[in-house]
């Protein structure tokens, strides 16, 4: 039974009653009050349930792609570098220097592909941690930009590029820079269409330096653009066949931890554009500019302070008098 003052709220709370004694025709409204309390408080603990139920699920969801990844994507390189290598001990001396290149060129690509794969796991988990290690410095998006088309085995000339940041300079990793470009692009050249090059487009304002990476492939909806971003998803930055679904992952969490952005955005005419936003380095003359006015407005605090302080101490300061006496004027008078 509730104590006087003191009405049950469902099984764990209770509303208790202080002060003055309510009239009875209010006192019938506080089991209604009490109901709608309990409800509120279910309701509550509902939405808790259910958000913890969604991030245990989507940790399952992590992991089960993660197995699966394991599973067939890692052992893919691993089983080829294997077999090439068995050949090469099997048949011996019995292979043509050539037919020796190959399987030695096979090895070789597969163990890459398989380093590949685990350092996008090691960064992946070293950004969940917080953990990844930024070397920011001053330099020309170019020099991120075109290393990133030679790694993908591409000449200026089979895309088109834009380099309209002028003389601006950007302030990020170069690897990392270099590494998520490298993954835009790479997403960006698997969906555009034959015959259609992907452009290049770089831009620098009010302190940003962008780096636009647009083709003119299906796009993606906008229901789905945060999809892609996912680690382990198969829309967007993979096929259904290769790689982890890391790229634009790890290519947004790059771009965040050099203090940047990486936002899709629609292609006019049909298509994906990838926006890269990062700081640009100040320009001297507008650090010379404010480091100026800094040091005159310094300067004119220091005087007003000085010109307070002196103005406090004569306040301060009291004004002492003697009154003479008429011996003591007289003393003074005569020699």
């Amino acid at each position: 039974d509730d104590a006087p003052g003191r009405i049950a709220v469902g099984p764990d709370a209770a509303l208790e009653l202080h002060g003055a004694g309510l009239p009875a025709s209010e006192q019938r409204l506080l089991p209604v009050v009490a109901t709608q309390l309990a409800a509120a408080l279910e309701h509550r603990r509902l939405v808790e349930t259910a958000r913890e139920a969604e991030t245990i699920a989507a940790s399952d969801r992590v992991r089960g792609a993660l197995l699966s990844a394991l599973s067939h994507d890692l052992r893919r390189p691993l089983a080829a570098a294997a077999t090439a290598v068995g050949g090469l001990r099997a048949a011996g001396d019995a292979l043509s220097p050539a037919d020796q290149r190959e399987l030695l060129d096979t090895a070789e690509e597969s163990l890459g592909s398989l380093g590949t794969l685990l350092t996008d796991l090691l960064d992946v988990s070293r950004l969940q941690a917080d953990a990844l290690t930024i070397a920011s410095t001053p330099l020309d998006p170019a020099d991120a930009l075109l290393p990133a088309l030679e790694e993908l085995g591409l000449a200026p000339d089979d895309v088109v590029l834009s380099l309209e940041h002028g003389s601006a300079q950007v302030l990020a990793d170069p690897i990392l820079l270099q590494r998520a470009a490298v993954n835009v692009l790479a997403n960006a050249l698997r969906y555009a269409p034959p015959g259609t090059p992907v452009r290049i487009a770089t831009s620098a304002f009010e302190g940003r330096v962008e780096i636009r990476v647009v083709d003119h492939g299906p796009g993606i909806p906008p229901e789905r653009r945060d999809d892609v971003f996912r680690p382990f998803q198969r829309l967007g930055d993979t096929d259904n066949s290769t790689g982890l679904g890391l790229g634009l992952a790890l290519s947004r969490g790059f771009a965040e931890a050099m203090r940047g952005t990486l936002e899709p955005e629609d292609t006019p005419g049909g298509g994906l554009t990838m926006v890269l936003s990062l700081p640009a380095e100040p320009d001297p003359a507008d650090v010379a500019a404010v480091t100026e006015t800094a040091e005159r407005a310094t300067e004119e605090t220091a005087e007003q302070m000085a010109e307070r302080a002196t103005e406090r101490t004569e306040k301060e300061t009291p004004v002492r008098t003697t009154k003479e006496t008429p011996q003591q004027t007289t003393e003074r008078r005569e020699p």
